[in-house]
């Protein structure tokens, strides 16, 4: 019942964001008509009524199994990483790097290399597998040590922790994990259709309408496209409400967990480089797998081959040179790009926590934001904010804010309520709770966030290059996949995951500075 007068409330706010959407498309007064009306929409929706099953369907298929894979390998390797320490440790540069792979770099090599709907469904699961792996880890480290010690005082083992304490109170967070995952698995399989050919998708789709400049037909498919990842993400916080809404989050106040370093320097040096080796090791047996394949060696490149390619062939000096201008402008839009993300994450996630019906009102904004397809956007971000800093800023934000959005939501609605009916029974208002209860509270949500932003900010500025801008690193990437330079396009993607993996860095070791600091106060 508190359900559906929540959304009650929030029906009033989405009628007025169409009745102005609709007079802004009617006057045309965004991009000349590039901002068409929910009316024009419609009509063309109707109009092209036959083409949409099949593609819908297409698209539809390629994210559900690319979704499954994806986090059913995201919770198993979760499970493992909290069981056996030293593995989340080992593999902390692989999953970075599964995670910081640009997926417009990767779509010609997967293409080549894998047939059907293979492609699509590989991008699919790797677009799911972070988010639904650091959910997985936080929900079931976030818990109150003293419950983990009375399991054991009866006779419990290691499982039957696992299984009474920290399966049973990381499940929201889990769950939490799968809303972001839900639509990333149906933005993986759309990047994938603009380059995979296929007959079948709302991406092939979208690619064969750009060219009949139909803006009303643009906005039909990309909002087809929002409804799938809606419908996902419904689905994921209905299974949230029905199977977690009795579940009692038993989070520990900050820094209670911390664990103290027993470690020989030997040691610690040892897993050092094991980590640092693991990306190298995953990266020679896929190549070697490729090969075995029959995939051309003109298409795959060994980390030796890009090493080569930068260092030691003919056109070393020239290529070290065009990547590295290239770099020096896309890396500063990067940082501005992550923290313009987390500031609008942050001020959303308050927001929504503060006023409910707010929250749920811009809900459907942000899933267009994640799952509209960001070539339909493109001529609307260009022609209102020109090719240039604006334009990259927009698409980066609307590439990072989603998940870090959730994941903090998610971290404030954990706050105990005894904890804020304290702050209260003092006299402290709703915006006292929130500074001295909430947010400090919620810190591992905050930095999970950020986790999450640090190598979606890159891939979004690469994103805004490539389709908008002309510059940088996305647009040397473009350059390279329409004169088939692999080497280039390997060493574009070598470079986006190094950048991604020293930003990751660079959060974890704020977040452990962060959490020292809220444990000593």
């Amino acid at each position: 019942m508190k359900a559906d007068t929540g959304n009650r409330g929030a029906l009033p706010g989405l009628l007025a964001l169409l009745v102005v959407w609709e007079i802004a498309g009617q006057m045309q007064w965004v991009g000349d008509g590039a901002l068409p009306a929910p009316s024009d929409i419609l009509r063309q929706a109707w109009a092209d009524r036959s083409d949409y099953p099949a593609h819908i369907w297409g698209t539809l298929r390629t994210s559900l199994i690319g979704f499954a894979i994806g986090n059913v390998v995201a919770v198993m390797m979760g499970l493992w990483f909290v069981w056996w320490r030293p593995a989340g440790r080992l593999m902390a540069a692989v999953n970075v790097t599964l995670f910081a792979m640009p997926p417009i770099a990767l779509v010609p090599i997967l293409v080549i290399a894998l047939e059907g709907d293979t492609p699509r469904v590989t991008l699919a699961a790797l677009s799911v597998y972070y988010p639904t792996m650091v959910a997985t880890v936080l929900g079931l480290t976030q818990v109150d040590p003293r419950l983990s010690d009375l399991v054991r005082v009866y006779g419990g083992r290691a499982w039957s922790v696992v299984r009474h304490v920290r399966l049973r109170s990381g499940l929201p967070t889990l769950l939490a994990g799968l809303r972001v995952a839900a639509p990333a698995a149906v933005l993986g399989s759309l990047l994938a259709e603009f380059g995979s050919g296929g007959n079948a998708g709302l991406g092939t789709y979208l690619i064969g309408s750009l060219g009949r400049a139909d803006p009303a037909r643009l906005w039909g498919i990309g909002l087809a496209a929002t409804a799938i990842s809606g419908l996902a993400y419904c689905c994921v916080d209905l299974a949230a409400r029905r199977f977690a809404g009795n579940t009692l989050s038993v989070s520990t106040p900050i820094g209670a967990q911390g664990a103290v370093d027993t470690e020989s320097t030997l040691l610690r040096w040892g897993m050092a480089a094991g980590t640092a080796a693991m990306p190298f090791i995953f990266w020679w047996a896929a190549v070697s797998m490729f090969q075995t394949m029959g995939v051309s060696d003109v298409v795959l490149r060994s980390p030796v081959g890009v090493f080569q390619h930068l260092f030691l062939s003919d056109n070393a000096a020239e290529n070290l040179q065009r990547l590295g201008h290239a770099l020096a402008e896309t890396l500063p839009y990067t940082l501005l790009g992550m923290v313009a993300g987390l500031l609008v994450a942050f001020t959303l996630a308050v927001a929504s926590t503060t006023w409910p019906n707010l929250g749920r009102t811009m809900l459907p904004v942000s899933l267009v934001t994640q799952s509209m397809p960001l070539v339909a956007l493109t001529p609307l971000v260009v022609l209102v904010f020109g090719r240039g800093t604006s334009s990259i800023m927009v698409v980066t934000i609307s590439v990072t804010f989603f998940p870090a959005f959730v994941t903090m939501a998610q971290g404030l609605s954990l706050v105990p309520p005894t904890v804020q009916d304290f702050v209260r029974a003092y006299g402290g208002g709703r915006w006292r709770q929130l500074r001295l209860i909430a947010i400090p509270w919620s810190v591992p949500y905050l930095c999970a966030a950020a986790r999450l932003a640090a190598p979606r900010a890159f891939l979004g500025v690469m994103i805004a290059e490539w389709l908008a801008t002309g510059t940088g690193i996305g647009n040397l990437l473009n350059e390279s996949r329409g004169t088939l330079d692999f080497g280039m396009i390997w060493s574009v993607a070598v470079v986006a995951i190094v950048i991604a993996v020293t930003l990751n860095t660079l959060v974890a070791t704020l977040e452990r500075s962060v959490l020292r600091r809220y444990a000593m106060t």
